[in-house]
């Protein structure tokens, strides 16, 4: 039994004439302690994928199972760090993690929960700006407490819904360095969707592209034969790093030709003609 299985999950928008069907079809499972990353376009249906993990919708069809239960709503087995932090602005950084705890742990005593914030902001380098708020705090500063949030929560299942697609490309690096050192300490299950292909590579178990939508779907797996711990600088040489990238992008790049292909295909101008102004007027 799988840690997490999605089966034959079809998540559909709409009624009548004005349905779509975002997601069709996805199988998926995920082994304890895997590092896995989806892979794709804007737009392609990540977000609604993460929703139906995390409980926040249900599927029209089919089953999210996580180990071995039916997904019937939120829990705190499964940690989300959004892609727009989601922090609330009235509170400082270590309120902000001191919510999510006291939410988690409400047998802990207050000297406990603040323990554990302090622990959780310390460990994203965060301790100085512990009394700041959101709007004091730069993106990447946020995204490090949307970080500790999750993580302090102690998850089984760590869910990252494109975490740091708003960063520069230095923030950017650093972080996926921080989450890396925080996941390793006791491997839990990672889940991580990303529209960046050496992102995936970089920290992921194996990626999984997910074909664009209406009707978005699974493609083939990648699996990452690269050692752990990875350095980035070593990456560029590694020839595993080197095929892998080159085999995702190819397979993106031709999905999304398709794509182009069948929308030129089923859009036609409409039977049209320009009014005759000069004679209307005779």
């Amino acid at each position: 039994m799988a840690y997490l299985e999605l089966n034959n999950i079809n998540k559909t928008y709409g009624t009548g004439d004005n349905t779509s069907e975002v997601l069709s079809n996805i199988n998926l499972k995920i082994e304890e302690g895997e590092f896995v990353a989806i892979v794709g376009f804007t737009g392609s249906g990540k977000t609604t994928l993460v929703n139906l993990i995390n409980g926040l919708i249900t599927p029209t069809s089919g089953e999210v199972l996580f180990k071995g239960q039916k997904v019937e709503g939120t829990s705190h087995d499964r940690g989300v760090i959004f892609q727009n932090y989601s922090l609330l602005p009235w509170l400082t950084v270590g309120q902000n993690v001191y919510v999510a705890v006291k939410e988690a742990f409400p047998k802990k005593s207050k000297k406990e929960l603040q323990e554990l914030v302090a622990e959780y902001i310390e460990m994203v380098n965060l301790t100085p700006a512990i009394n700041k708020r959101p709007k004091e705090l730069s993106g990447g500063m946020r995204q490090r407490v949307s970080v500790a949030r999750a993580l302090a929560m102690d998850p089984e299942m760590i869910i990252m819904d494109e975490p740091l697609g708003a960063l520069d490309a230095l923030t950017r690096g650093n972080l996926q360095d921080e989450i890396l050192n925080i996941w390793s300490r006791n491997k839990r299950t990672a889940l991580l969707i990303t529209n960046d292909v050496d992102e995936g590579i970089y920290m992921a178990d194996r990626i999984i592209p997910l074909r664009p939508g209406p009707k978005a779907t699974l493609g083939p797996e990648f699996k990452i034969d690269i050692e752990r711990p990875r350095d980035k600088t070593e990456l560029n040489d590694n020839t595993n790093f080197k095929e892998t990238r080159n085999a995702i992008i190819e397979y993106l790049m031709d999905i999304g030709n398709e794509r182009k292909s069948e929308e030129r295909e089923a859009f036609v101008l409409p039977d049209l003609a320009p009014k005759d102004f000069v004679n209307q007027f005779k």
